[in-house]
């Protein structure tokens, strides 16, 4: 029996990667202010087009603070995916933690709840040498990817200022501008 061959995987954040950071401590309320960074939008394209098999994760607790609808979640999700397949990316999936930090749940990063749950959903073996994740959040996302044996990428579009890199708890395998940055150095990798 011939065992599948294993597939690279792309964990995205969302905020401040694939759309514009709405600024420390706000949150995306409404559909009207999320925006994409229009070469987030041809990133995803080159890496699909790559071979990648991309899941979107991320924190979502302004649900849980009422600040905004599951409902609203929602159709911003289909807003970002609709925009996304217009452009030729695909996303396996979206996976959001909407809970408080206080709830102590295992799905808000850096627990490693969403990416169990994208495993587990993905029927393929996964080839972590060449899998990566991606975000703007040290605290968060690079050491979510540390704990799961992923390599890192900062981008610099939201959360972090390479400024402030002697104060991160974690560092980065690699640091770009942007998701679209990022995404060229891997496929030329």
């Amino acid at each position: 029996m011939v065992k599948p061959s294993k597939k690279k995987v792309i964990f995205l954040d969302r905020d401040g990667v694939i759309n514009k950071f709405p600024g420390r401590y706000k949150y995306v309320t409404s559909l009207k202010a999320f925006k994409l960074i229009p070469s987030s939008l041809v990133a995803i394209k080159k890496l699909t087009e790559a071979g990648f098999v991309i899941f979107i994760i991320s924190n979502q607790a302004g649900v849980a603070k009422k600040l905004y609808s599951k409902a609203t979640l929602d159709n911003i999700t289909r807003k970002m995916l609709i925009n996304i397949n217009k452009t030729g990316g695909r996303i396996k999936k979206v996976l959001y933690c909407t809970h408080l930090k206080e709830e102590n749940c295992s799905c808000r990063k850096p627990k490693t709840g969403l990416i169990e749950k994208a495993f587990n959903s993905f029927q393929a073996r996964i080839d972590r040498r060449n899998s990566y994740l991606i975000g703007d959040d040290v605290d968060h996302d690079i050491k979510l990817g540390k704990i799961v044996k992923l390599r890192t990428v900062l981008v610099l579009s939201g959360r972090e200022k390479l400024n402030e890199r002697e104060s991160w708890n974690q560092q980065p395998d690699y640091i770009f501008k942007n998701l679209l940055q990022a995404a060229d150095f891997i496929i030329s990798s």
